[in-house]
């Protein structure tokens, strides 16, 4: 090595350390059309979605939406009551996962659970004086069981079912349907193992249970309505919006569904509201038609302005340049390069909703290559300038 060649070992940490500590302005905008609403719940007037980490209320058959909750943390599962005076949610207010209540007008956010374990909103008792939830605070093989507590506070009862993920009490609350798995997977379409999400019928007076008829099917989101049971399966592809008449023990696809997953669903007051794609629909249980909802967000979405991140938790597959003179890594899914001592840091890539990585360097120094999937498969590249 030459004389004044820098001490690579202790570049390499110094430019570590500067790299993690570096704030890198990100840019995000909003499209024309705003979508990623997710799991909407219904009343008789009114729509409350799950978007960006808040809850949001528009009016039923769309239009400018508000937003209902902004807490530091995420608010997510938003479930009217029978009454649809009140919203029920998973929030994350004060450090840890609990359930929340909130009036479906706006205000202060009520805590209703208090367990040091996540507690995540799944419903109400048909009479809306409690709230269904899932937990793991009894479990002893990590599987989550459906508990009720007061709306107003208080002690959580167990729903008497070993394990249980979704459930949806019927009009007299004398049974609950319920899935007693978790989905599998959120990503791996049409799972067939043994791990598929089924759907029964319990009787809570002596905790009897009766499947939905199927095959080998992933169905989960239950809705008790009238004498049927809504759910959603992929027993047909995609996954769409399925009726079971318990009376003639017979199943119907209502949704004739060759697109996208519909990826959840919760029923109101004749319609069940179901995210497709990032948007929003209402399925009229009247009519058996369904309708999007053209929604308009009007809030002031700081995460979505021009803003810095710190990526140091990101940061991957580093690497130092054959003089030393610089250093290159991964993060966020762009290749940059940063200077051991005096200099600019670099983003070679600069790409949206493309992931690059696993950056390195040429011999000679001139170049770097690192992989990319903007094509839609794995490709590699490398840096046209100087990095």
């Amino acid at each position: 090595m030459a004389p004044d060649a820098p001490d690579l070992p202790a570049l390499y940490f110094t430019t570590m350390l500067r790299a993690a500590a570096f704030l890198i302005l990100m840019a995000s905008f909003l499209s024309a059309e705003t979508t990623l609403f997710r799991t909407p719940t219904v009343n008789q007037t009114d729509i409350v979605f799950a978007y960006a980490g808040d809850l949001w209320t528009v009016h039923r058959g769309g239009g400018q939406a508000q937003r209902l909750t902004s807490g530091a943390g995420v608010e997510s599962n938003p479930l009217f009551s029978p009454d649809g005076k009140t919203v029920a949610f998973t929030g994350e207010y004060d450090g840890n996962t609990d359930v929340f209540t909130i009036p479906a007008t706006g205000g202060i956010p009520k805590r209703l659970t208090w367990h040091p374990g996540p507690d995540a909103a799944v419903g109400w008792t048909p009479d809306g004086t409690r709230v269904l939830f899932r937990s793991r605070r009894l479990s002893t093989n990590s599987t989550d069981q459906l508990f009720t507590v007061p709306r107003e506070g208080g002690l959580a009862e167990p729903v008497p079912l070993f394990q249980s993920e979704f459930g949806s009490f019927s009009p007299d609350g004398k049974r609950i349907a319920y899935t007693p798995l978790a989905p599998a997977f959120d990503m791996w379409k049409r799972y067939r193992g043994g791990r598929t999400s089924y759907i029964s019928l319990a009787n809570l007076a002596d905790s009897s249970v009766v499947k939905l008829p199927r095959e080998n099917s992933n169905d989960y989101y239950p809705m008790w309505i009238g004498d049927s049971v809504y759910f959603l399966s992929d027993r047909n592809g995609a996954f769409t919006l399925f009726q079971y008449d318990i009376a003639k023990h017979q199943v119907r696809e209502v949704i004739h569904n060759e697109g996208k997953d519909l990826k959840s669903a919760s029923a109101g007051p004749g319609a069940i509201a179901y995210e497709q794609f990032g948007a929003i629909f209402l399925y009229d249980l009247k009519t058996g038609k369904s309708q999007k909802q053209e929604i308009v967000l009007a809030g002031d979405l700081p995460e979505v302005r021009p803003h810095f991140v710190n990526v140091s938790s990101s940061i991957a597959n580093a690497g130092i340049s054959p003089t030393g003179a610089r250093a290159v890594f991964e993060a966020r899914g762009d290749i940059f390069t940063v200077p051991g001592e005096k200099g600019d840091i670099r983003n070679l890539t600069g790409s949206s909703g493309v992931h690059e990585r696993s950056p390195a360097w040429s011999p000679d120094g001139k170049s770097i290559a690192w992989f990319s999937d903007e094509s839609g498969e794995n490709a590699l590249r490398r840096s046209a300038n100087s990095p």
